[in-house]
């Protein structure tokens, strides 16, 4: 795999972990206003596995969170250390020219 794909790849990486870091976000914030909402009901299998679930996710989206921190940094640290800018500008510039 050559350099640009690689990094590429990596930023669409990058990309999908933000995307599961939005969603386990909404999980919780859903979780979060079924338990507001069960404060009224009083559902005793509700009360006692929301806050489990509720943590469950929290746990992963402190997981993806730190992954993605690294994994954002080390594909900046590609980049810059390859020099990837210039890559794209040739890749242009081969493309307008048939190479």
């Amino acid at each position: 795999m050559n350099t640009l794909k690689k990094f590429e790849l990596m930023e669409k990486i990058v990309r999908e972990l933000e995307d599961l870091q939005h969603s386990q976000q909404a999980i919780i914030q859903k979780i979060g206003k079924i338990e507001v909402d069960n404060i009224e009901l009083s559902d005793k299998k509700l009360d006692k596995d929301l806050p489990d679930m509720h943590q469950r996710v929290a746990d992963n989206l402190d997981t993806i969170k730190s992954i993605l921190e690294y994994f954002a940094d080390k594909t900046d640290e590609f980049g810059s250390k390859n020099n990837v800018d210039a890559l794209k500008e040739q890749q242009a510039i081969d493309e307008v020219t048939g190479h």
